[in-house]
């Protein structure tokens, strides 16, 4: 049976996409290792379809200031993937990075976000490398958006974008692990629903 919204996913297909995301995070993970020079580790992901109001009550509230990449998928898969970054992974990344430590985004100056968003990409970019090499398809990144924003008001993007197919999103929970602290992150992979039923029919599950 194709699927015409997310919540229509059964268990098998929602495990299948937890498989995938956990090996996607975690090429992403090494990714940022690389870039840090330092171990960095996650946790097994759990992927969940959620409104846009669990969604974020999830990540952190309403009024919270976060940074956010946004980079569109086309080709095989069209879609949005959104890398939200709250403060004390930011502080982690670019502390390392930089060797500043921020109170808030507001703090942040035009090469701080540069380098933020640059590493915003890489784990995207990481992600979607290994779901292409598992699942085998093709998929197009655009060059990233970035912005500091509320994050009630960065998760309108991706319900403005595909509000017309569902009113859900698709919430990969996983943390990095850097220096022995877990550390906020949030990760959505929303492909619309013609490629949602693509990717499930390579799979050989729908």
């Amino acid at each position: 049976m194709r699927l015409k919204s997310y919540e229509d996913m059964n268990l098998q297909e929602l495990d299948v996409m937890k498989e995938i995301s956990s090996i996607g995070t975690s090429h992403a993970a090494t990714a940022l290792s690389k870039l840090l020079q330092k171990e960095v580790r996650i946790t097994i992901p759990e992927i969940s379809i959620l409104s846009y109001e669990e969604t974020v009550d999830r990540i952190g509230h309403m009024e919270e200031l976060v940074a956010a990449t946004l980079v569109q998928m086309k080709n095989e898969v069209e879609g949005l993937m959104l890398f939200i970054f709250k403060m004390d992974l930011a502080n982690a990344v670019l502390g390392k990075l930089l060797e500043r430590h921020y109170q808030s985004f507001e703090e942040l100056d035009e090469m701080d976000f540069s380098a933020l968003e640059e590493i915003g990409n890489i784990i995207i970019c990481s992600y979607v490398n290994a779901f292409t090499q598992l699942v085998g398809v093709e998929i197009d990144l655009s060059v990233p958006s970035s912005t500091i924003n509320m994050l009630g008001g960065i998760l309108t993007v991706p319900i403005a974008e595909y509000g017309y197919e569902t009113d859900k999103l698709m919430y990969i929970n996983a943390e990095f692990i850097m220096d022995g602290e877990k550390l906020s992150d949030g990760l959505l992979m929303l492909p619309d629903i013609k490629s949602l039923n693509s990717i499930l029919e390579k799979l050989g599950i729908s």
